[in-house]
């Protein structure tokens, strides 16, 4: 007649959630995964997953070898020795392409860890920059009257280059610790970092890599965003500190190379000289341009430091209009391609660090061309790749190893 009676079933008390369980899907036997969000491969870490060189930025790494190319000729051009067959090896040509082998070895080391370590190594690199830079009072060689080099023997080495990677770095790690825009405190902090070098280089004296590391800076800090107050601040400042480094921070020739570029034609054999000679050698190559090593300004030594802070205008005479369009163009091209890593970045090092580097590329680009033509004044900023120098070359290198470093992990793979 009755229908049995249900069994009780055992009440449980509710127990407090532990940590894994409070963690969510990532403690599960089978997490939770969406097409936004994979999961990060271990090797990142411990070693080299071979699946990153299928992310290589070979845009940038051809744009790279291509500049580089260019400048060996160049350079081999602006040797000033005819030769009617055969290939004339000068010093120059020579040691530049012996500094971009050893820059290609350092940017291979460069892409080979995961670029996050550099935060570790971010204030040793720079203490011993710091420290370099100090030395060079001391045991530092002079060469046209300023004082930039320690010999080592078979090499002279230029801490002032140092200073624009280990200022990049730091600045670039300071940077990535918060993402609000900087108030003082830490704005204060990281102006610190690149006024210590700068004072130190300013003294050798390097006008042109103190003026260089403080727009490096500036761009990232900018990039990152300051609070309104310190950005109004920074400008009513900036008109004193233009000022206080002209008037004290300058040298008498330094000065005067600034307002020589106004108006060349006061002292055409003296601080004039540089840019009307490139103005010449620019001109005189027209459209098409005079031909590989047949410019006379360049193979007649007119043009002086044609090897380094004039080189683009013995490029400019050899292959005219037309090729200087082509190599603008090259630069925008390696320029977007390192913008674009930025962007692309999945954490902010990461893409504080290649903002930096933007920056470090576009501001020796900007400056060297638009002094060879004169419409800067000569500071001694020479131009990546075209101009000789091997401490330069080997940063070069270097950086844009990170850069596609940072390119290959943009992707994050199961393990």
């Amino acid at each position: 007649m009755f229908a049995p009676m249900a069994r009780a079933q055992p009440t449980i008390a509710a127990r407090p959630a532990t940590g894994k369980e409070c963690c969510g899907a990532r403690h599960m036997d089978k997490p939770f995964q969406t097409t936004l969000q994979p999961r990060i491969p271990d090797k990142r870490t411990s070693g080299m997953d071979n699946r990153l060189f299928s992310y290589i930025n070979w845009g940038l790494l051809a744009c790279m070898l291509l500049l580089y190319l260019v400048g060996v000729g160049n350079l081999y051009s602006a040797s000033g020795t005819r030769v009617e067959s055969g290939l004339a090896f000068n010093s120059f040509y020579q040691r530049q392409l012996i500094w971009g082998l050893c820059g290609v070895v350092c940017m291979l080391l460069a892409m080979v860890f995961d670029y996050r370590q550099l935060r570790n190594l971010a204030w040793p690199f720079f203490l011993i920059t710091v420290f370099l830079l100090l030395l060079v009072p001391i045991a530092g060689k002079t060469v046209y009257g300023a004082k930039r080099w320690i010999s080592l023997g078979f090499m002279s080495l230029q801490p002032s280059e140092m200073a624009k990677l280990s200022v990049l770095v730091l600045v670039a790690r300071l940077l990535a610790r918060d993402s609000r825009p900087l108030g003082w405190k830490n704005f204060c902090s990281v102006l610190c970092v690149g006024l210590i070098p700068c004072g130190l280089i300013i003294v050798q004296p390097d006008l042109g890599t103190t003026l260089l590391i403080l727009l490096i800076m500036g761009g990232m800090i900018l990039f990152h965003g300051l609070k309104g107050y310190v950005l109004k601040t920074c400008l009513l400042v900036a008109p004193a500190a233009v000022a206080f480094m002209w008037f004290v921070g300058m040298h008498d020739y330094q000065r005067q190379r600034i307002l020589t570029f106004l108006d060349p034609g006061n002292d055409p054999r003296g601080t004039g000289y540089h840019i009307i000679q490139s103005r010449i050698a620019i001109g005189s190559g027209e459209l098409w341009g005079k031909g590989f090593r047949e410019g006379t300004q360049s193979q007649l030594r007119f043009l002086p430091e044609r090897h380094s802070d004039f080189a683009v205008a013995v490029f400019g005479e050899e292959w005219g209009f037309v090729g200087c369009v082509a190599l603008v163009t090259l630069f925008c091209l390696f320029l977007l391609s390192i913008f674009s890593t930025a962007v692309q970045a999945k954490d902010r090092f990461g893409s504080t660090l290649v903002v930096g580097v933007f920056f470090y590329f576009f501001w020796q680009i900007f400056i060297n061309m638009g002094m060879v033509i004169g419409l800067m004044p000569v500071v001694g900023i020479p131009l990546p790749f075209i101009s000789y120098g091997g401490s330069a070359t080997v940063v070069n290198f270097t950086l844009l190893g990170i850069v596609l470093n940072v390119s290959m992990r943009r992707f994050m793979f199961k393990s």
